[in-house]
């Protein structure tokens, strides 16, 4: 079992000292465990492609070192009962949100992704971020208090903007006024006393769909399709940043139907313009029809209103657009599709079939287009997920310089 003090006395170090991708086996290990994507030797063998010998040394050494625990077991098709891996806390976990423009959705996020005490509030992204963070923090800690914060690891959150992860910072964004530069991650750190883990909203849901998909499903891009569009990148199992953190960023690609349409970002043009949300929300009004937001949107659509229906439809066929040269370049496993919009049928069959147009059959043919597997609670999953992994890093820093220490002070060396 994993004992309070090693994980609540390493030292809290700024985002920029603070990679999410693991550097050891032990690292990897971890990771894989926690989001859910594997429990036992074999499948970390499989998904780390490293012999079973190499992964056994590492599960042992965070066994004895009270990270992970082994119980039970899985079931066979043949041979030796598989002994099944988990952390070695059972009852630890990270408190999350997911944030929009109006709203939140928090909760605790368990380890492997399960998640529990999940609810929407009201969230004034215009207000700026102290307030409005504030205000979470006050939802988050309630959520804490109902599990108990002797166990609380981590805390996530999901934005809907562009963020520096490296620095916990929001970086540029052009729907959150007020919010350029600010240091969430600190600020989260500072409020709860554990680890923060802060990012873009889509990377949040790759991130979650990643925890849900089989092993072989390695390469696959996730649109979330709300008030604004973004996209998460997953390759080899991995979320792709790019150089800069802006990979995925298809919102601001520019498409010959937007004209010199003036997007939020300050160009003209872009896809968001046509597709978002808060583009329908626009032309809807302009036709006289009485809505304020994406919500209102995918109501009218269930109601079978046709000026919403062919919006929506047209919306699906230019993100297709945009989406069919990404998926040309990139051939992927899988196109997943999240955010209010996804959930309207017209948009995703419209999405589809640009797809099926646009791109070459040899990356069609085996192609998965889907709708997310989490729903509205995949960014929360995402980001405390991250926060979790964040944590169990830090812990496992600890216990290798602990260890270090000790060899070095029995040695006598100074």
């Amino acid at each position: 079992m994993m004992d309070e003090d090693s994980l609540h006395t390493f030292e809290i170090s700024p985002m920029r000292h603070r990679r999410s991708t693991a550097t050891t086996m032990e690292a990897r290990v971890l990771e894989l465990i926690a989001s859910g994507q594997a429990t036992t030797r074999t499948e970390l063998a499989r998904e780390l492609a490293a012999p079973a010998s190499t992964v056994s040394l590492a599960v042992g050494q965070l066994v004895d070192r009270g990270l992970v625990a082994e119980y039970g077991t899985q079931a066979s098709t043949g041979g030796r009962p598989r002994k099944t891996l988990r952390l070695g806390g059972v009852d630890e976990f990270a408190i999350a949100a997911d944030l929009g423009g109006r709203h939140a959705r928090i909760g605790a996020v368990l380890p492997g992704g399960a998640v529990a005490d999940v609810s929407t509030v009201a969230f004034d992204i215009s207000s700026g971020p102290e307030r409005a963070l504030a205000a979470l923090a006050d939802a988050l800690t309630a959520v804490a208090d109902a599990r108990g914060t002797g166990t609380l690891r981590g805390v996530g959150v999901a934005l809907p903007g562009p963020v520096n992860v490296e620095e916990g910072k929001v970086d540029r964004p052009s729907r959150m006024p007020g919010w350029n530069g600010f240091p969430v991650a600190s600020w989260l750190e500072e409020r709860f006393g554990v680890t923060a883990a802060v990012d873009n909203d889509a990377n949040c849901m790759a991130l979650a769909e990643l925890t849900v998909q089989p092993s072989d499903r390695r390469q696959f891009i996730m649109v979330k399709a709300g008030s604004a569009i973004g996209a998460g990148i997953v390759v080899d199992g991995h979320l792709y940043r790019g150089a800069t953190g802006a990979a995925g960023d298809i919102t601001h690609v520019r498409i010959d139907a937007a004209g010199d349409a003036p997007c939020s970002c300050g160009n003209t043009g872009c896809l968001e313009t046509l597709a978002s949300g808060a583009a329908l929300v626009g032309t809807l009004q302009s036709q006289g029809l009485a809505l304020e937001s994406s919500e209102d949107v995918a109501r009218l659509v269930s109601e079978g209103d046709p000026r919403a229906t062919q919006a929506v439809r047209r919306a699906g066929k230019y993100l297709g657009e945009v989406l069919s040269a990404n998926v040309n370049f990139f051939n992927p496993d899988a196109v997943y599709l999240g955010g209010i919009l996804s959930t309207l049928d017209p948009f995703v069959a419209a999405v589809r079939s640009q797809l099926y147009e646009g791109c070459h059959p040899l990356v069609t043919e085996h192609l998965t287009i889907a709708r997310a597997s989490l729903g509205a609670d995949a960014g929360m999953i995402g980001a405390g997920v991250s926060a979790l992994g964040f944590a169990l890093t830090r812990a496992l820093q600890s216990a290798n310089s602990s260890a270090s220490n000790a060899v070095r002070d029995h040695a006598g060396i100074r």
